[in-house]
């Protein structure tokens, strides 16, 4: 083999051996998934004592707080095992060991698309408890939050028609 074929050769396997740089980085999300379970639950045991006491629209806030909290969660799998399937090797989950049925069918521009979808809603989690609390928001800072979901909504829509025509 040449001199110039091996370099080319080497680089190529270095190259593909360096995606394993990123399983360091899927592996700490399952810190940041402790973290999040970790907030979920000090919130109930914040709220837990005070059920009885609570007003209505304070306890839905903070089930929409709750609700936020595990969408991120869901998030952060999907990330993470989508991630790692695609870009890092394939799960390999022994066959005695329960299996997501989804694990190994999201290509890199479905994720996007469900990402785009998860940051909506949780947008839309945060845009309702401020409408539930609108009196305490400055209008400037109203239009300001609807603009930033609008935005986000519309750019949900645009990265989902795309993936929908480069698909046909």
């Amino acid at each position: 083999m040449p001199p110039q074929k091996k370099l080319e050769h080497s680089i190529e396997r270095l190259m593909y051996a360096s995606r394993w740089i990123l399983a360091p980085i899927y592996a700490g999300m399952s810190l940041a998934l402790l973290a999040l379970f970790v907030k979920f639950f000090q919130e109930l045991y914040h709220v837990i004592p005070h059920i009885l006491e609570i007003s209505e629209s304070d306890l839905v806030l903070t089930i929409l707080s709750l609700i936020d909290l595990s969408l991120v969660g869901s998030l952060i799998i999907l990330v993470m095992f989508s991630g790692y399937d695609n870009f890092v090797a394939q799960m390999n989950v022994s066959d005695d060991a329960e299996k997501l049925e989804w694990l190994g069918t999201h290509d890199y521009g479905s994720v996007k698309i469900k990402v785009a979808s998860s940051i909506v809603a949780i947008s839309s989690i945060h845009l309702l408890k401020i409408f539930m609390n609108i009196q305490a928001t400055p209008n400037d800072k109203l239009i300001w939050y609807v603009f930033i979901h609008l935005t986000l909504v519309i750019s949900a829509l645009f990265m989902g028609y795309l993936d929908k025509i480069t698909k046909h």
